[in-house]
């Protein structure tokens, strides 16, 4: 049986048919161009930069283009048999196996102990680089290894010497790797690497012994990882690391049962008999999710069942419409890249989610999500040999459910026009600040207009040195004064897990009945003695949020630890911030502004979101935060405007109560 789950270069019927043509034409487009150019470059200089000021992606992106380029010669090569195509493919080999590292500069723990810029060859780094390219090389000579060993003896040699050395050695010879999720919780890291180490052991490891060894291996930690999930799941960091840490999980299960080592759908999904049925050698199941708060592991395949059943349902009940879902933490509110949709489709069927099958068979007719910028050689590869998803017919509209409910996780969100995305969709956060790729952002509200947020949440920014260190929090798209949270007394959120929702609910009626969710955030700020409850409320017939604010407070703040938090002083004032995406006017007299989005749907008419607000006890003002990284521009374009409403004659000791209504209406 073939170690990895697709047909490889001697299947000429399957490489060379109508379908691999209409679908492979893109990139061998690309591999044509390429030929004769010279190869993207790693250079030593550009890995240093992380350490002399901070910059990660000129290397990673050197790195990148070389493998993308690597994996448009190969599905040329598989089309066509040609030769040209073919010496390409052994180029980018071994350009690969001649860089120094596979690691990423961010992740090189040579630095840690040694004031070196360069990688230490003699001590690899296992991260999500190497796995990366150990699984690319994995790919390549399952695929074509016929072929290279008549083209080019002695590459596929190469290929598992340096793959044995960089990657399988470290993996099975060191169990301190901190993303193991052995001595620390798992996380997204965890099936992401291990899932790359497993293609790379039922690949390239020929030893069946170590083989098995690292095949058991992986299966406890993908364990661990599915184990740590809430049991509604949902994923804290957002849509955009459901991919890189759910749908990681699920392909490393579908790995695992691909391999005969344990038959997941029957493990897993043991109350549904289709899912046993359908199930085959390559057709698999499995756990999988993201990093949301760890519970206590079971063995409870029932529970395990449930939680999988609810985890692949995640990506279509946060989204808005079209291009666009809620982006919270270090998620984008419109996808950066684009993903296997036919990896949802395959799971969601097998656990019987209609809704998320029909999510993800929207994706269908859009061949865009096969070949962007970062597709991967495996899921390329594995989306063309679905033939599932390639006899789904286009035209599939997605669910745009009316209302979800995470109560682990702390996020809710609800629509005006259930099945549609016009119309009014509000999202509410709760959770605590200690979140994965986490935000000071407890009590975020997002709000979309006709399926695109106006009233927003940032995401991320461009990964540099200090985004996961001390300097994470000074920077504006993760502190909360550029969320739409409170700022209380001029005191912002603190990062921690002990600031936190409190006593969050939601009130979601059938029908056209008024949604709300209420929660108290006066937890998650380093203030003591105070209380401040939100209720957000959704009029689904008049298309209308209404936020209110409550709070009461002999606010001491700064009790609750000694660090100085962006003000932390308790004498300043208290604001409700709203960032919002558009064109934004302000009339201060009459308590009034609107936002009107660029991006508006194609085939109806832009509206406009009103929003009002007592302007006898607010101060407005606008602020604009003027984008300069690529990541924030690619969703936003060049600027995000703050509406800060200040409450009017705040005691400067930071004591007193108050009221606040603000109301978004649809115009």
């Amino acid at each position: 049986m073939s170690r990895l789950p697709a047909p490889d270069v001697t299947a000429r019927e399957f490489w060379t048919s109508e379908r691999m043509e209409a679908a492979l034409t893109p990139a061998i487009e690309h591999a044509e161009r390429a030929l004769g150019t010279p190869w993207p470059e790693a250079r030593a200089s550009q890995f240093a930069r992380f350490w002399r000021d901070g910059d990660r992606k000129g290397y990673e992106s050197g790195v990148i283009a070389r493998q993308q380029r690597l994996t448009y010669a190969a599905v040329a090569a598989l089309h066509t048999g040609e030769q040209r195509f073919l010496d390409e493919v052994v180029d980018g080999v071994i350009l690969l196996c001649e860089q120094s590292t596979w690691c990423w500069p961010a992740h090189e723990h040579v630095h840690d102990r040694s004031d070196y810029v360069v990688p230490d060859v003699t001590d690899p780094c296992l991260d999500l680089g190497a796995g990366e390219v150990a699984a690319q090389l994995a790919w390549v000579d399952h695929l074509l290894g016929p072929a290279i060993d008549d083209r080019a003896p002695g590459v596929r040699a190469r290929i598992r010497q340096e793959t044995r050395q960089r990657v399988l050695r470290p993996f099975t010879d060191r169990r301190d790797w901190w993303w193991l999720g052995i001595e620390r919780p798992p996380m997204n890291w965890t099936v992401w690497i291990q899932g790359n180490v497993l293609a790379a052991a039922l690949a390239l490891e020929d030893d069946t012994a170590r083989r098995r060894h690292i095949v058991r291996l992986v299966a406890e930690g993908v364990g661990r990882y599915w184990d740590s999930l809430p049991p509604d799941g949902g994923v804290d960091e957002g849509y955009h690391y459901w991919w890189q840490g759910v749908a990681r999980a699920l392909e490393a299960e579908d790995l695992l049962s691909w391999a005969g080592t344990q038959d997941a759908a029957a493990r897993l999904l043991t109350s549904s008999d289709d899912a046993r049925a359908t199930a085959g050698p390559g057709d698999v199941a499995a756990p999988a999710s993201n990093e949301p708060r760890p519970r206590t592991p079971s063995d409870d395949t029932d529970v395990r069942a449930e939680t999988i059943r609810q985890v692949v349902g995640f990506p279509h009940r946060m989204h808005l419409g079209g291009d666009w879902y809620v982006g919270v933490a270090d998620s984008p509110a419109r996808p950066i890249w684009t993903w296997p949709w036919n990896l949802v489709h395959s799971w969601a069927r097998r656990v019987g989610d209609d809704d998320a099958v029909r999510h993800a068979a929207s994706y269908r007719d859009r061949p865009e999500i096969l070949w962007d910028e970062r597709v991967t050689l495996s899921r390329a590869v594995l989306m063309l040999s679905d033939d599932a998803w390639a006899n789904l017919p286009a035209g599939t509209a997605p669910p745009l459910v009316a209302q979800v409910w995470l109560p682990e996780t702390q996020v809710a969100l609800a629509r005006s026009r259930p099945g549609s995305s016009g119309g009014v969709a509000v999202f509410v956060k709760g959770g605590h600040n200690a979140e994965n790729h986490n935000h000071n952002d407890v009590g975020e509200v997002v709000i979309a207009l006709d399926g695109v947020p106006v009233v927003v949440d940032a995401g991320k920014p461009t990964y540099r040195a200090g985004t996961f260190g001390d300097e994470r929090y000074d920077q504006w798209p993760m502190r909360s004064a550029w969320h739409n949270v409170p700022l209380i007394s001029g005191t912002e959120q603190a990062p921690g897990e002990e600031f936190t929702a409190r006593s969050m609910t939601v009130t979601s009626p059938d029908g056209d009945g008024t949604w709300s969710a209420r929660l108290d955030l006066a937890g998650a700020y380093p203030v003591g003695g105070m209380s401040w409850w939100r209720e957000v409320a959704l009029d689904r017939s008049a298309e209308s949020v209404t936020v209110s604010d409550s709070w009461a407070s002999a606010a001491d703040t700064g009790e609750r630890d000694g660090e100085d938090h962006h003000g932390a002083e308790g004498d300043g004032a208290t604001a409700l911030h709203w960032l919002l995406a558009g064109d934004v006017t302000l009339d201060a007299a009459t308590g009034q502004a609107t936002v009107r989005h660029a991006a508006g749907r194609p085939d109806a008419e832009v509206r406009t979101l009103r929003i009002t607000w007592d302007q006898d006890t607010l101060d407005a003002t606008l602020e604009v935060q003027e984008i300069h990284d690529d990541e924030l521009a690619a969703v936003w374009g060049d600027q995000l405007t703050r509406l800060a409403l200040t409450a009017r004659g705040e005691p400067g000791t930071g004591t007193g109560t108050g009221t606040s209504t603000v109301r978004f209406d649809a115009a």
